[in-house]
């Protein structure tokens, strides 16, 4: 089970698929919340997941500066509900900060993250810029990570 890495020209159809399924899955449906989960910056996005049997079992998207933030963004974090606890989405995020620390050069990366994941994220060096709010009535705060600060 490889992690794989792709632009959106270089998703296959099926894998387009397979990944609007398990963010709906996660995002609209298990967490009840109508929103609006294709935004159009999937079309700018480097897509990083892990398949499983032909199902997407961990993913998240790494947005350019500039395409939501002006720093770089890393969003749509998930793990499917049976492989959570399993240490996918840390080794996930790791993989993620190197990318985005290697290979597009950048030094920092704000995330909007759920606040009862403050904790999860800040083990990794995010650091909490905002007051909780409501973002489709879930609470949230803004992070930052700069690699300065490691």
């Amino acid at each position: 089970m490889e992690w794989k890495l792709k632009t959106f020209e270089e998703l296959t159809n099926l894998e387009v698929y397979n990944i609007l399924k398990e963010r709906t899955n996660v995002f609209v449906v298990e967490q009840n919340c109508p929103y609006e989960e294709v935004d159009g910056y999937d079309l700018v996005s480097h897509h990083l997941f892990k398949e499983l049997n032909g199902e997407v079992v961990a993913y998240l998207r790494i947005l350019p500066k500039h395409a939501k933030y002006k720093e770089c963004s890393i969003g749509r974090v998930i793990v499917k509900k049976e492989y959570r606890g399993t240490g996918l989405a840390k080794e996930m995020l790791k993989r993620a900060i190197t990318i985005i620390e290697q290979d597009l050069n950048e030094t920092e990366i704000k995330i909007q993250a759920q606040q009862y994941l403050e904790l999860f994220y800040g083990s990794f060096g995010f650091k909490t810029i905002s007051d909780v709010y409501l973002e489709d009535d879930i609470p949230h705060i803004d992070m930052i990570y700069k690699s300065s600060d490691k």
